[in-house]
């Protein structure tokens, strides 16, 4: 169970904070909430706690978790397959768990077969959608604007 001002992660969405633990009733059944503001896109989601499990709600990484998701990304070992129906499915799949390895990993390959091939359409909203999920969980670890972490990130890949 989380307490309010705890700092998680709800897999697919990003990092937020809980702001509140609220009863409200959605199709006629009473349930209790977690209320999390997303720092990034200033976005409040209600999260069932009976759910919680099965979401995949966990705890933001600590300092040890951050230099583990850096040392991915320096990482140059590019280990997607060269089928497209293939490469995005494993990415797919990877963003899902709601592991922030994972998530470091698809970024870390979208961006290094843009430089060299170029991305489709479909794998540009995916790595979008990886890197402003690992943004959201890197800011609320480092305490930090998204402004430093999307320049940390750069940073990593020029």
């Amino acid at each position: 169970m989380f307490n309010v001002g705890d700092k998680v992660v709800y897999p697919m969405h990003g990092a937020g904070i809980i702001e509140a633990i609220e009863e409200q009733e959605v199709l006629g059944e009473k349930r209790k909430y977690y209320i999390m503001k997303m720092p990034i896109g200033d976005m409040k989601v209600m999260i069932p706690i009976n759910n919680v499990s099965e979401i995949g709600l966990r705890q933001v990484i600590n300092e040890e978790g951050v230099q583990k998701v850096l040392d991915i990304l320096h990482d140059r070992k590019n280990t997607m397959s060269q089928n497209w129906n293939h490469r995005y499915r494993n990415n797919l799949e990877k963003i899902k768990s709601g592991n922030i390895y994972e998530v470091a990993e698809v970024v870390r390959n979208l961006i290094l077969r843009e430089q060299e091939k170029g991305l489709s359409t479909g794998e540009r909203k995916m790595l979008e959608n990886a890197r402003q999920i690992l943004i959201s969980e890197l800011v609320l670890a480092r305490g930090t604007e998204e402004e430093k972490i999307e320049l940390m990130l750069d940073a990593v890949f020029a």
